[in-house]
């Protein structure tokens, strides 16, 4: 009761003129964001740093909690559209969304996403509100085996469901962790993959490889293919969602959710790991197995609804603990010491206010992405209709700009062009890309949680299986690894069976 009456007086903080204007800002502002390519979310609450200062904080963080939100589903806009993420939770949302917009079915993925990222974020708020204390204790408790057992299943999931071929997978994440050894070593500080160069001793940013990965490679993949085409605009469709599309989505964007929040709480790598089981655990429920990977709606409505939730799960941890699972949670972290507030414990008591504002202008800000975005879905969708020479290149020029602006060096554009040789080298010889961004994001902070493990407990390899939580997931990873096994003996068992029925049957006849 007492977080429902602390809820009601944030709505009076929400919703007054100033901060409904800041809220609608940030809403507009991410999704603008997030629909650039390489443009996310931490970099404009980083660049917005310095322009809020003198704003009132409760109006500020109402306005980078909105861009948050809403540069969540930019991002899945030109997943969907282009095969482009202009954000890495919308990573998986380009699986199945592309698909469906090349069939004439564009508009739909982007009502599922728009109406998955609404129900999302408001199951997520609400567990923020009802369930914070109790998700920041089990957040605590989490330790180095957990957390690498955690990133094991991640990179398990990514390289089982995607594709047919489980070698191209591995292969796929084998080089996105080559990847993300360049750099520094975390725990010596050895160069490694550096070539000698000081400008890569930080390592290669994320946003760069997955733009790279994403933008520019497919940007050449078309180009190489261009001739080839008909150049006629593919069909948007209707907008809306029809009856067959509801039925198949509701389940999802419920389950999402469960699976997006907790993961949001925990530094496991932000929004990515849920929404990549999100994608398994809906392919797994499927009725409509046989359309995944080509346009299967059920795989854009789950990952969206865990996305957003993850959202909220996120400020669980920065709020209660002052513990950021994601990089705009860390930008924003630096936001609340730029104002002299510490964020953890003792922020409900000290600054409530404040504090139930910003959660309250989450379900207003869900609202107004939803009333803004959904009925703009076929607006979105008509950018199929743009030529793809001019619509390429302005991926290639923006992707351009967003990897310069993660540095501000000559150099990221070189590695920006590398790597968006290796993602055409990867389409031309069918390797997945997903499982090679998951290995650069996970990879460094698995390969950190491994070593902490092992050297808690002197080398030893039980130390990665010392807790109740870490055997539960390796028993997971055991499932996911056995079960195709165990399937294919059941269905080869089946046919020898049905063989020898037929032989003896025919025996007995002759």
């Amino acid at each position: 009761m007492d977080s429902l009456h602390s809820l009601l007086d944030g709505f009076g903080t929400a919703l007054t003129p100033a901060n409904l204007l800041w809220a609608a800002l940030g809403v507009l502002l991410g999704t603008a964001i997030g629909v650039l390519p390489g443009i996310g979310p931490a970099m404009a609450v980083a660049l917005l740093l310095p322009v809020t200062y003198g704003l009132d904080p409760t109006g500020a963080f109402i306005m980078f909690a909105g861009i948050y939100y809403g540069a969540m589903f930019g991002g899945s806009t030109t997943s969907i559209l282009l095969n482009t993420p202009g954000e890495s939770a919308a990573v998986v949302a380009a699986i199945e969304g592309n698909p469906m917009a090349k069939a004439g079915r564009g508009a739909q993925a982007l009502a599922a996403a728009a109406i998955g990222h609404f129900a999302g974020g408001m199951i997520g708020t609400i567990l923020l509100v009802v369930l914070a204390p109790t998700v920041a204790s089990l957040a605590i408790g989490i330790g180095a085996p957990d957390y690498f057992a955690i990133m094991v299943l991640a990179f398990i999931a990514v390289t089982s469901v995607l594709g047919a071929s489980r070698i191209r997978g591995l292969a796929s994440l084998l080089i996105g962790l080559t990847i993300g050894l360049v750099g520094l070593d975390q725990m010596t500080g050895q160069q490694r993959l550096t070539f000698g160069s000081l400008q890569l001793a930080d390592g290669v940013d994320v946003v760069i490889v997955a733009v790279g990965l994403f933008a520019i490679g497919e940007a050449l993949w078309v180009a190489a293919h261009l001739r080839r085409s008909t150049g006629e605009p593919i069909p948007v469709g209707r907008p809306w969602l029809g009856r067959d599309d509801l039925r198949r989505t509701w389940k999802p964007w419920l389950r999402g959710p469960l699976i997006g929040f907790p993961f949001g709480a925990i530094p496991a790598g932000g929004a990515e790991i849920p929404t990549f089981l999100s994608y398994v655990t809906e392919k797994r429920l499927s009725k409509h197995r046989g359309q995944f990977g080509k346009g299967a709606i059920e795989g854009v409505a789950g990952p969206e609804s865990a996305a957003s939730a993850s959202a909220a799960g996120t400020l669980v941890s920065m709020l209660t603990l002052g513990l950021p699972t994601t990089a705009v949670a860390a930008v924003m972290l630096a936001a609340f010491q730029q104002y002299g507030i510490q964020p953890g414990p003792l922020l409900f008591e000290r600054e409530p206010e404040l504090v139930w504002g910003l959660i309250a202008s989450l379900f207003v800000g869900m609202v107004l992405l939803l009333t803004l975005n959904l009925p703009l879905a076929p607006v979105w969708a008509k950018l199929l209709r743009i030529p793809r020479p001019y619509l390429y290149a302005g991926i290639l020029f923006f992707a351009a700009v967003g990897a310069y602006a993660v540095g501000g060096e000559a150099l990221d554009l070189v590695i920006l062009l590398v790597i968006g040789l290796i993602g055409l080298g990867m389409r031309r010889y069918g390797l997945p890309v997903l499982p090679a961004v998951i290995g650069v994001i996970l990879g460094p902070a698995a390969e950190q949680q491994l070593r902490r493990a092992l050297q808690i407990s002197d080398g030893s390899a039980t130390g990665l299986v010392n807790t109740p939580f870490s055997i539960t997931v390796y028993a997971i990873v055991a499932v996911i690894v056995a079960w195709p096994l165990v399937h294919r003996l059941v269905v080869v068992r089946g046919r020898n069976g049905r063989k020898e029925k037929g032989e003896s049957g025919t025996v007995s006849g002759g």
